[in-house]
């Protein structure tokens, strides 16, 4: 945006009375975790209210609203303890991926930065899986305002269901004859399985197997009045129907994968989905292992994979595939776990909040598609079959399965289960699952942070509080009660590492003896010693950020080119009166 632009539009925003629901004012915020909240507000607020933009401007009292300029600068802001450029990690932080522009505008007054953020098309933006709006001048947590959040949902048209407008031209000729058998028998089954009086089961099973075709599709609600909807021809269609629903693409990859990633044997299955998921089920690799979860020396044969938790995955990725977007479903089979992923926005707030509660989340993607699978027996009724995955691989002691929420190779939204056959550290997950004082999110953030994945703020604040992970963001680690339940105290030490004197005093040790060492010497010294937290980068960075310290304090000097320096000891005299003491 050109700066004659970007001052009308700042002098336009200065001419209202006061902020609004779209639109804050700041001067000099520069917290990432803020602003990102800040945006998921904006942009929430702009869909109620209608607003083409929302604008958060650095640079402007709030008051007044008379410019002030400001020192903030996002072109060049870091996060993550200064290793990522906070305009990407911004955008990484939110979902739906937050379509937003930063622009700088050189005012006489001083410099104003201004983020214009487009408002969300599909579902509401979230920050670090938290959906936040304004009220008045003030965001908070759209979770807190259900009368709001229904209204978004209804302004982001989620009420237009796609699977359940009827297709011109297809008929019930263009349903496939196996799958309509396979879903006489499955409704049979669900009216049984919901009527709790024994006695009318067999009547049921009758008049089930009575019906024709299209009493049997309007009583399961698959088709309207006899016509076909494209729930139908999805679960139930022939293969050769699949154009009626051109562009989508109506297939299960199923791609089996060897331990360079390299594709080993691969197969695509089109209509009908109610018969395709279980022919992709039949070719995944299930083998039978001995495990010991009791602890006795009896091993219990089980499968490396729950047929329940494969099954139920499966059937997420059909019943909440974003169809419009033109994308398969993807089924990968690697030596250690298994990749399940489907395009679209993953609508409920998070994984967590799924376990957190009982109820189902206000709003669904493919409501009429879901309710036939319901009927249809492929999932669970809506809301419980996450929760039941997670609780039946807690059960087995085996690992939870991970959800990824990324973006695909052209942009769009996409949701990645995974789902691991190898236990990181058996011991550690069977102690922690057997733990009956914790409930299934806690298990989770635990079982997230065992794993180095990234955890929340508010998670990391809630696990703190009991005691549970120790470590600053974003180096969380289990804390020593954890440790003792697991038996894993010594990787605690490990993760805790040791106060700088320690590796002071190593370092003033080795050049004592040596008389000088180069940062090669002193990395072979240092780095093994640091937390295992740790990754590489950070390591090697607080090696160099000790170094610099002990030299500002004149404990050493650095000699040589900067590419290739050398280090050496100061005053020997400083070394035998002041020496740190080890902590080991």
């Amino acid at each position: 945006m050109e700066q004659a632009a970007l001052l009308e539009t700042l002098e336009r925003l200065r001419g209202l009375p006061r902020e609004a629901a779209s639109v804050e004012f700041k001067l000099n915020l520069n917290q990432p975790d803020e602003i990102g909240q800040y945006l998921s507000a904006l942009a929430n607020s702009a869909v109620l209210e209608g607003h083409e933009r929302a604008w958060l401007v650095w640079g402007v009292d709030d008051q007044s609203h008379e410019v002030k300029g400001t020192t903030l600068d996002p072109f060049s802001l870091k996060v993550k303890g200064g290793n990522q450029a906070f305009i990407m990690w911004l955008q990484q932080m939110t979902a739906p991926r937050a379509d937003f522009e930063f622009h700088a505008l050189a005012h006489p007054q001083g410099q104003v930065i201004l983020l214009e953020i487009h408002p969300p098309r599909n579902a509401p933006i979230a920050f670090q899986n938290v959906r936040y709006v304004r009220i008045d001048s003030h965001k908070t947590k759209l979770s807190e305002h259900p009368d709001k959040e229904a209204r978004l949902w209804a302004r982001l048209g989620q009420k237009e269901d796609w699977t359940g407008e009827l297709v011109p031209g297809a008929t019930l000729d263009d349903l496939d004859p196996e799958a309509l058998d396979v879903a006489r028998q499955r409704f049979a089954e669900y009216l049984v399985k919901s009527e709790p009086d024994v006695s009318r089961h067999a009547r049921l099973r009758e008049e089930a197997a009575a019906w024709s075709i299209p009493t049997l599709l309007n009583k399961a609600q698959i088709t309207k009045q006899g016509r076909v909807t494209r729930s139908a021809l999805l679960l139930l269609g022939r293969d050769e129907a699949a154009h009626f629903l051109n562009p989508v693409d109506t297939k299960i990859s199923w791609v089996l994968r060897d331990e360079r990633n390299g594709t080993v044997t691969s197969q695509h299955y089109g209509l009908p989905m109610l018969l395709a998921t279980e022919k992709v089920f039949g070719r995944i690799r299930n083998e039978t292992v001995d495990h010991m979860p009791d602890g006795t020396l009896f091993p219990t044969p089980v499968p490396w994979y729950d047929a329940f938790v494969i099954r139920e995955a499966l059937h997420n990725c059909v019943a909440h595939q974003d169809y419009r977007l033109g994308g398969k479903i993807n089924v990968v089979e690697h030596p250690d776990k298994l990749v399940l992923s489907n395009l679209g926005q993953f609508i409920p707030p998070s994984v967590e909040w799924m376990l957190e509660h009982e109820s189902p989340p206000e709003h669904y993607r493919n409501q009429w598609l879901i309710n036939g699978m319901i009927r249809l027996r492929m999932i669970e009724q809506v809301g419980s079959g996450i929760r039941r995955m997670f609780q039946t691989q807690r059960d087995r002691f085996f690992p939870l399965p991970d959800y990824a929420f990324e973006s695909s190779s052209l942009g769009y939204p996409r949701v990645e289960l995974t789902i691991t056959r190898q236990l990181l550290d058996s011991h550690y997950t069977q102690a922690l699952m057997r733990r009956s004082d914790l409930t299934l999110r806690q298990v989770l953030l635990l079982d997230k942070v065992q794993k180095r994945h990234s955890i929340t703020a508010d998670e990391a604040r809630e696990l703190r509080q009991l005691k549970l992970i120790e470590g600053r963001a974003p180096n969380y680690f289990i804390a020593a009660k954890v440790a003792d339940w697991t038996d894993q105290k010594a990787r605690y030490i490990h993760n805790r590492g040791f106060d700088d004197d320690y590796y002071r005093k190593l370092i003033l040790d080795y050049l004592e003896k040596y008389g000088q060492a180069s940062r090669q010497d002193l990395d072979k010294l240092i780095l093994p010693k640091l937390p295992d937290v740790l990754d590489d980068e950070r390591r090697h960075n607080k090696l160099r950020n000790l170094l610099q310290a002990m030299r500002r304090e004149g404990w050493i000097r650095r000699e040589g080119p900067k590419a290739a320096p050398i280090w050496k000891a100061c005053l020997q005299e400083r070394f035998a009166k002041a020496a740190p003491s080890s902590n080991a």
